[in-house]
């Protein structure tokens, strides 16, 4: 097994499903992803009750509001626990700067370690004709770079990224900055809806820190096994 695991498992439905996941993933991953799917339907309980369960928590709802109400979102989530969360660089740099002031004041207040504050770069189902539909005329790329240097001003933790950008990424960002991937596929899988795509070997290998898969695993008829599946390949094309 990979010394530090990578993988952060999307737990993209229903409650009880999501709790009959992590159950069955105890001592094969280290982190779960908490999305909109999950957080709206469960609400701030569901965190607690993966934390109970010894998982790290991603808690991915992409804040985007003015500063203040990020800043307050920010907070909430730290006080829960959460060991990430995601901020849209879109929103700009003031509201990126008060996410970070605020969760990292949140968590010093109730004794818990300061959630890592990622910014979500340019979504991973959208490629450079969507760009262009909303009235963005650069292509994914350069957008992605021009994002991430705003985030980097305002103090983030690290981005979200492609993993198609992550060698990028890294090189703009340094080693010490979280790289966090979706549109994760392993060699076996179906694409599904993303269309910026890379196996997680090649996601690693590119600057990846961290990998987000949900449905090659979730889906999977034995989801541990689904775990070590992506592990073994990841570990034979690094080898």
């Amino acid at each position: 097994m990979l010394e530090n695991n990578p993988i952060i498992v999307a737990l993209d439905c229903e409650p009880a499903e999501a709790l009959a996941l992590a159950h069955a993933l105890r001592g094969r991953a280290t982190w779960l992803k908490v999305g909109m799917t999950l957080f709206y339907a469960e609400g701030p309980d569901i965190v607690a009750r993966l934390r109970e369960l010894g998982f790290s928590v991603f808690v991915d709802l992409k804040l985007h509001d003015i500063p203040h109400q990020v800043a307050g979102a920010a907070a909430q989530i730290a006080r829960l626990g959460a060991g990430m969360l995601t901020v849209h660089a879109s929103g700009g740099s003031e509201m990126m700067r008060a996410a970070v002031e605020s969760s990292r004041r949140a968590a010093e207040e109730v004794g818990l370690p300061a959630p890592a504050v990622l910014a979500v770069t340019v979504l991973t189902s959208t490629d450079d004709d969507g760009l262009a539909e909303v009235g963005v005329g650069r292509p994914a790329i350069e957008q992605v770079q021009l994002l991430a240097k705003v985030a980097r001003h305002a103090g983030v933790d690290g981005v979200v990224c492609s993993p198609r950008e992550a060698a990028l990424m890294r090189e703009l960002l340094g080693e010490e900055a979280l790289v966090v991937t979706p549109g994760v596929r392993p060699e076996w899988s179906e694409v599904g809806d993303q269309a910026r795509i890379a196996t997680p070997a090649a996601s690693i290998a590119a600057g990846a820190s961290h990998l987000v898969i949900g449905r090659p695993i979730t889906a999977a008829p034995v989801p541990a096994e689904a775990v070590d599946r992506i592990i073994a390949e990841i570990e034979g094309k690094l080898a």
